[in-house]
């Protein structure tokens, strides 16, 4: 449920809708000159060095809950990063809004570093104590768009018993359901069981936060999103759908005991839990995101002659339910 009261709408009010935007469309531009150069790692580092750059010129007291791993493994954005102008550290006398980040300043590196489909620069942010702290490990995922009975699918059952009460819901044929799937090896007993059931499926390489926003757009053709992919992602995901309405499930997958360690750690004791959209992403919240490369959500960013570049970016809040789509033209190549 939207959370509309006036503190929290006065808490995120502080930090401007746009402002998010502008720190996407960064990191947008920083990994845009690495697209198809092959070098993934590379187009990463460029997209998170510009993020925390720009997030780190903005009036609050921020920290990261999803970001690019644990402060071991991440030189910028770890998980429980501080940023912001009035963070700890900064010497910023102030006392800014505290706000949940969650982030993947390049959401799509392979596809970046192929020059693929829809990769991403991404962010969400909310009060704090609003977003999961989950840790960087996989999640089983369930999405569908709004519209439908609350529990209308789940992770509880098989994905032929979901994508049948899909079709019952919508008055179609099960063979009109379209369901979005990452295509991964380990995906294979889930797209065999789909095409059995006469379903169609439409396999993306990666880029999975805009694999289930698509279900939330007629336009996409993308009736339900179903599969395994990065916790972070799905959280992201959770808070885009919290704005523009749906349902979701995640349940974090844990593939040894260093893991499951990691998520004890940041203080998750039922490791077998099935999370409601409302436990990923709850209270006002907004999502940012812009285009890296061309994709069903958005387009990429545009090298013009004169050495102008173009993005496009979406925005979205949960309290006010509204999505604004933002064209950008950067004359010094800087958002």
């Amino acid at each position: 449920m939207t959370d509309n009261s006036p503190r929290a709408s006065s808490v995120l009010d502080r930090v401007l809708v746009l402002e998010m935007v502008r720190v996407t469309e960064a990191a947008a531009i920083a990994a845009s000159k690495l697209v198809g150069r092959g070098d993934e790692k590379a187009a990463d580092a460029a997209a998170v060095e510009a993020m925390r750059a720009a997030l780190n010129e903005l009036p609050m007291d921020g920290t990261v809950v999803i970001g690019e791993g644990e402060r071991d493994e991440a030189p910028m954005l770890y998980i429980g990063e501080r940023v912001g102008l009035y963070r700890p550290d900064s010497g910023t006398p102030g006392n800014g809004p505290k706000i949940d980040i969650a982030l993947d300043p390049l959401e799509g590196t392979t596809i970046t570093a192929k020059a693929g489909p829809n990769a991403l620069a991404v962010l969400a942010i909310a009060e704090q104590g609003h977003l999961l702290n989950a840790p960087d490990t996989y999640m089983d995922k369930i999405a569908i768009g709004p519209g439908y009975e609350p529990g209308l699918v789940s992770l509880t059952r098989t994905p032929s018993e979901n994508v049948t009460a899909l079709a019952k819901a919508k008055g179609c044929e099960i063979g009109e359901i379209i369901a979005c799937v990452l295509d991964r090896p380990r995906h294979g007993a889930i797209i065999a069981e789909l095409r059995a059931l006469g379903c169609g499926i439409m396999l993306i390489p990666d880029g999975d936060v805009a694999g289930v926003i698509a279900t939330s757009d007629p336009d996409t053709g993308v009736d339900i999103y179903l599969g395994q992919g990065g916790a972070p992602e799905g959280v992201l995901a959770a808070a885009a759908l919290r704005c523009i309405g749906g349902q979701m499930e995640g349940r974090l997958f844990f593939r040894n005991d260093d893991e499951r360690a990691r998520a004890r750690r940041w203080g998750i004791e039922d490791l077998d839990r099935i999370y409601k959209l409302e436990e990923m992403a709850s209270g006002d919240c907004i999502f940012a995101a812009t285009g890296v490369t061309d994709g069903s959500l958005l387009k990429g960013v545009k090298r013009r002659q004169g050495g102008m570049l173009e993005t496009e970016s979406i925005v979205m809040r949960a309290s006010s339910g509204t999505v604004r789509r933002v064209s950008g033209q950067h004359y010094k190549g800087v958002a």
